[in-house]
């Protein structure tokens, strides 16, 4: 096992057996897919190509061997939503076929202008702001959203929110 991945996995040891893991990482896994859309894909070069980090990949597949807690969730960013040169939207969520549900909360810019056709005169024009949301019950990922907060001076408000995961008690966590 490679030095990093062995840090990642005996970081995790310590976990009691009746207890889950969310992973929080600066990237995501290797295996996720290598289109350009894909969760990790490289959006930079024509060809795509798999960006996620092997050494998370390697790390999470011994934790999957060797422990007995549940891994629900990953979470990660470092790859955008919107992707290079205008190619449209990147995957954002992938439910692994181990029934890891892997997350890139990447969303670029966090803060916009509420009136995205105009640039804000001040701060008091307002702005919406992005969020990522997990709900989790019984060790399990419930729900995903994408919100976007408006705050105008002291007024914040839930301006949109985009379920991206949603269990519907079918999930097998």
């Amino acid at each position: 096992m490679d030095a990093s991945a062995k840090r990642i996995y005996e970081a995790v040891l310590g976990t009691p057996e009746d207890h889950l893991v969310i992973l929080l990482a600066h990237n995501g896994p290797t295996g996720l897919g290598s289109e350009l859309n894909d969760i990790c894909g490289k959006d930079w070069v024509f060809e795509g190509g798999d960006f996620g980090d092997p050494d998370l990949a390697q790390s999470i597949s011994h934790l999957k061997e060797t422990a007995a807690f549940s891994i629900p969730l990953v979470v990660f960013g470092h790859m955008h939503k919107e992707l290079r040169h205008g190619n449209g939207l990147r995957k954002m969520i992938v439910v692994g076929t181990d029934d890891i549900i892997y997350l890139n909360g990447a969303i670029v810019p966090r803060v916009r202008p509420i009136n995205e056709t105009l640039p804000p005169a001040s701060v008091s024009d307002g702005t919406k702001r992005a969020f990522t949301l997990v709900e989790m019950s019984n060790g399990q990922v419930d729900k995903i959203s994408e919100s976007w907060v408006s705050v105008v001076g002291n007024e914040r408000a839930l301006a949109e929110e985009h379920t991206l995961f949603e269990s519907n008690g079918q999930s097998s966590l």
